[in-house]
């Protein structure tokens, strides 16, 4: 009997942001919906801070504790923080101000090749979510396709890390070389997969999909879109 590529595949981990949906408008919608939100509870600082204002205050944050580099929601939640209290509100109004965030940056538009490509890959796979972001399946209703959550938040560690890689196949069951890691990010997703001593899939939706001619790492799968990674697995 032939023996497919894929029969030596036993769990697959998943990235997220713009492997799943694109998050750059997701994430410009949210802070839309955030400054609203403050300009109706709390004025001075919507007025101190637009948009752009508020991006260069997390930013600044950030460079200020590389420590969080792991997690965008206490860098968001602290510069808001600082916001309010600089501009003489109520600091305590991080907390809701955040929710409002989050629940506009979980309203995601899925790529279309999404829910057909995990009603597959579910039904073949035990699959783990694998994030640096802080996106809620759950809100986004695609928990159901996942057996496990891995996040940098949570985890404390972000990718290109194998330590976060290593726990993911953990959750999934499997070891690193039965594991087929999915991003589009080379040096997050492929590099840290090839580091960590999983297999991996490129999912290039954009631009040039050819590999960086350096460095040890070589994606097992380059694919334009999900479809062509299912066709992949499947020959």
């Amino acid at each position: 009997m032939a023996t497919r590529r894929n029969d030596a595949i036993k769990a697959l981990t998943l990235d997220l942001d713009d492997t799943l949906w694109p998050v750059w408008p997701a994430i410009q919608r949210a802070e839309g919906q955030l400054h609203a939100w403050l300009a109706r509870h709390a004025a001075a600082t919507a007025r101190r801070f637009d948009v752009n204002a508020l991006r260069a205050l997390r930013e600044a944050v950030g460079a200020e504790h590389p420590e969080w580099g792991h997690d965008f929601t206490r860098m968001r939640h602290e510069s808001l923080s600082r916001a309010l209290t600089l501009s003489g509100d109520d600091a305590t109004l991080a907390e809701p101000a955040f929710d409002v965030f989050l629940a506009a940056r979980n309203r995601v538009e899925l790529f279309d090749d999404v829910l057909p490509a995990l009603d597959l890959l579910a039904r073949r796979w035990p699959i783990v979510a694998l994030t640096n972001g802080n996106a809620d399946l759950h809100s986004i209703g695609l928990a159901r396709y996942f057996t496990a959550t891995v996040s940098a938040r949570e985890f404390g560690i972000g990718k290109p890390d194998p330590r976060i890689f290593h726990e993911a196949c953990r959750r999934a069951g499997a070891q690193p070389h039965e594991v087929l890691h999915i991003g589009d990010d080379w040096l997050l997703d492929v590099v840290g997969a090839h580091g960590a001593g999983l297999r991996s899939a490129w999912v290039c939706r954009e631009g040039d999909a050819a590999m960086p001619v350096t460095g040890p790492a070589r994606a097992d799968c380059v694919a334009r879109d999900l479809h062509e990674l299912v066709a992949w697995l499947e020959a």
